[in-house]
């Protein structure tokens, strides 16, 4: 199972601001810690953001994250609406 970890105080700000709106949003980030590659429609992505993944929490809440293997580690780098990219 991975951890999960901010990149910033401010992302960590926003990642627990959606976390009280959306009671939903822990149990996804839980079946992620398990799988970061393969649940909530996670995908790499390309161009300026590439070597990053992004999963999606419903509505339009997105996330991008850096995965540390070695650490066994969940970076969170944005949280937010699609404009996060």
């Amino acid at each position: 199972m991975y951890k999960i970890a901010t990149a910033s105080k401010n992302v960590e700000k926003r990642l627990r601001k959606y976390l009280e709106m959306r009671n939903d949003i822990a149990g996804k980030l839980d079946r992620l810690r398990n799988n970061p590659r393969g649940e909530l429609g996670a995908h790499q992505l390309y161009g300026r953001l590439e070597g990053k993944w992004s999963c999606w929490f419903g509505s339009n809440i997105r996330m991008i994250y850096v995965i540390d293997e070695l650490n066994k580690t969940i970076i969170v780098q944005a949280v937010g609406t699609h404009k996060v990219y």
